[in-house]
């Protein structure tokens, strides 16, 4: 006996095919109006379930990342700061970097871009089917600090094998005087195993006296740096140009 549409879509629920329950009227309807032959209509509510599990799934991989918002390198205007190395953040958004197992440092003045071509490149390895994992420095420190006290083995397998790691705003905080030993552990559990993301508004003359440990700092920039690529980010502030933006759209409601 042939299933009704509602016992139809109670079964594909069942068998937890909702990409396919979601569209079954609207490919039966294109089947009755002969848009569509039978074949052709299946074929098309096997690709809706396709689609739908290959959303969840991306929506589970960025939602395990830590990635706070999404970022996309199209909304990016280079042309705002020509001094930036585009060239270089383009070859480094082609993700080669993370099969080759390399670091970048992005490092500059505050509000050129530095954390929102960080989260657009992780946004990109994400849906390239990377195991990301994203967090500002003064939370990766506490999150560390955690995972250790807890014994917490998962927690620091994100951290130690992520095939990228992002660790945002290095030193915008100020970190615990543990900081420096937790970040050369963590760099030298991934030297040469997975690649490393860092942004900084601190030149690195500064690292030493900011992490306590001017001894530290050399090799834990010799991991860091040894198949890494130092890019510079200098000129004008994304932050301040917004900022007079809104004062200039409140002068002319005034």
């Amino acid at each position: 006996m042939p299933m009704t549409t509602l016992e139809l879509d109670r079964a594909l629920k069942g068998l937890r095919l909702s990409g396919m329950t979601a569209t079954l009227e609207v490919r039966a309807l294109q089947v009755a109006q002969h848009e569509l032959s039978f074949i052709d209509a299946f074929g098309a509510l096997v690709q809706d379930e396709l689609d739908r599990r290959k959303s969840r799934l991306l929506e589970r991989r960025f939602a395990l990342s830590g990635l706070p918002e999404r970022k996309d390198l199209k909304d990016f205007d280079f042309s705002y700061n020509p001094r930036l190395p585009k060239r270089e953040l383009l070859q480094l958004a082609a993700l080669n970097f993370i099969d080759a197992k390399e670091n970048a440092l992005f490092i500059g003045t505050p509000g050129t871009g530095k954390s929102h071509i960080a989260k657009a490149i992780a946004q990109l390895a994400v849906a390239r089917g990377y195991t990301v994992t994203y967090r500002e420095a003064h939370t990766l420190i506490d999150d560390l600090h955690q995972a250790r006290e807890l014994n917490d083995k998962k927690q620091r397998s994100a951290f130690d094998n992520a095939d990228l790691l992002v660790i945002d705003d290095l030193f915008l905080r100020k970190l615990p005087s543990t900081a420096g030993d937790a970040l050369a552990d963590l760099l030298m559990h991934r030297y040469e195993k997975h690649a490393t993301l860092i942004t900084t508004n601190r030149p690195i003359d500064d690292w030493g006296q900011t992490l306590g440990d001017v001894v530290l700092v050399a090799p834990l920039l010799d991991r860091l740096m040894h198949h890494g690529h130092l890019l510079k980010f200098e000129g004008k502030s994304w932050r301040l140009k917004h900022a007079a933006e809104r004062l200039a759209k409140q002068n002319q409601t005034a």
